[in-house]
C-alpha cells in the first residue's frame, strides 16, 4: 500500500507547491521572493555546469545492478534542476498571470504554465539535450529580469525591458561558454529572446510588476476619509463569478465613474490611465481618458477614478494601462439608459 502511495509523492508536492504559491505571490512582492528565485536560477546553472562537467568526461550512469546510492547520486542532479526550473516557472506563471489584463498577456502566461508542467517530465533530458536546458534557462533568466528590475529601480520605463531581456540572454549565454565542452547550441536561447521582444512590442508581456486588484463602474462616487465609495449594481445570482452586473443603468445625463485599484511594489511608481471606449460600427473607439500616478506598497492598490457623462447606451470598456500603452485590465460592460434597479455600496 505504501509503495503505491510513492508514485504519487511527486504530484502531490508540485500541487502542494504550486498552490502555496498562488496564495502566498502575488499577494504581495517582497524582496525575499527575488532572492529565493535568484538561489533558485543561480543553483540550475551551477547544476548545468556541473551535468556539462560529467558529460565532458564521458562519465557513465550506474548500472542497473548498482547500489541504490550510487543510481540516486546519478539521479540527484536532474531531479535538482528540475526542481529549480519548476519552482521559478511556478511562481513566474503565477506572477505574469496575475498581472495579465487582455487576452495577449494570457497566452503568455498560459505558454509559462505549459512550461511549468512541461518540467514535470523533463527528467534527465537536461543532462542529455543541453539546448533544451539553455532555452529553459534564458527564459527563466529573462522573465525574472523583466520583473526585478523595474522592482529594483522603482521605474517602469520601457527601456528596462530591453536592458533585462539582454541580460538573462547574455546570463544564459555565459553559463553555455562557462560549461566545459560547451555542450548544446546556446542558438535557441537568442531566438527565444527575440520571440519575448516580439511579444512585447505586440502587448502580450503583462506589465509586471503592477497586479490588478479592482476594476469598477457604477454611479454616486464619493471619497470619505481614506476611503473610496462607489455605489455598483449588484450581478445575478447565478453569476458567482462577477461582483457587478454586465449591464449599467445609467439615468439620462448621469454619470458613470469607473474606479481601479493596481498593485504596485514599496517603492515604485508608476504612471497610470483609465481608458472609456465605446465600440461603434468602426469598432472600439475612444471617448475619454484620465492619466494619474501611482506611489507603490499599499496592499489593497493604489486607486484612482474617472467618469464619463452621459454615455450613450451599447457596449462599453473601461481600460486601465500604464501611459505607455500597456494594459492591466480591461472591463466590459454595456449601458442602457435608464435607473437602476437595485445599487449596493462598497468601499475601495
Amino acid at each position: 500500500m505504501l509503495g503505491s502511495l510513492r508514485r504519487f509523492y511527486p504530484v502531490a508536492a508540485f500541487f502542494a507547491g504550486f498552490i502555496w504559491d498562488a496564495l502566498t505571490i502575488g499577494q504581495r512582492v517582497r524582496p525575499l521572493d527575488f532572492v529565493r528565485l535568484g538561489g533558485f536560477l543561480a543553483g540550475a546553472a551551477l547544476l548545468a555546469w556541473w551535468l556539462a562537467h560529467r558529460d565532458a568526461r564521458a562519465v557513465l550512469p550506474p548500472s542497473p545492478d548498482a547500489g541504490w546510492r550510487l543510481r540516486l547520486g546519478w539521479q540527484l542532479p536532474y531531479l535538482a534542476v528540475q526542481f529549480f526550473f519548476g519552482g521559478i516557472f511556478s511562481a513566474l506563471f503565477i506572477l505574469y498571470f496575475k498581472s495579465s489584463g487582455h487576452f495577449g498577456a494570457w497566452l503568455v502566461a498560459l505558454l509559462l504554465g505549459s512550461l511549468l508542467v512541461a518540467n514535470e517530465f523533463a527528467g534527465e533530458r537536461y543532462g542529455r539535450r543541453f539546448t533544451l536546458t539553455w532555452a529553459l534557462f534564458a527564459i527563466n533568466a529573462i522573465l525574472l529580469a523583466n520583473f526585478a528590475l523595474p522592482y529594483a529601480l522603482g521605474s517602469l520605463d520601457p527601456r528596462w525591458f530591453y536592458v533585462s531581456t539582454l541580460a538573462g540572454a547574455l546570463l544564459a549565454q555565459a553559463c553555455w561558454w562557462l560549461a566545459p565542452g560547451r555542450p548544446g547550441r546556446i542558438g535557441p536561447a537568442w531566438l527565444l529572446a527575440g520571440v519575448l521582444l516580439a511579444a512585447w512590442q505586440a502587448g502580450m508581456i503583462a506589465p509586471v510588476p503592477l497586479v490588478k486588484k479592482e476594476l469598477a463602474v457604477g454611479q454616486a462616487f464619493e471619497q470619505r476619509g481614506g476611503d473610496y465609495l462607489l455605489q455598483v449594481e449588484p450581478a445575478p445570482g447565478w453569476q458567482f463569478w462577477r461582483s457587478q452586473a454586465s449591464t449599467v443603468n445609467v439615468p439620462p445625463g448621469g454619470r458613470l465613474y469607473g474606479l481601479s485599484a493596481v498593485y504596485a511594489p514599496q517603492g515604485l511608481t508608476a504612471r497610470l490611465e483609465h481608458r472609456w471606449e465605446y465600440r461603434g460600427p468602426g469598432g472600439w473607439q475612444a471617448m475619454a481618458r484620465s492619466r494619474f500616478a501611482s506611489s507603490g506598497g499599499r496592499e489593497r492598490g493604489f486607486r484612482g477614478y474617472s467618469w464619463v457623462q452621459a454615455p450613450a447606451e451599447g457596449d462599453w470598456r473601461l481600460v486601465v494601462a500604464t501611459q505607455d500603452g500597456r494594459t492591466i485590465g480591461i472591463l466590459y460592460f454595456q449601458v442602457r439608459q435608464g435607473r437602476p434597479a437595485e445599487l449596493v455600496q462598497y468601499r475601495y
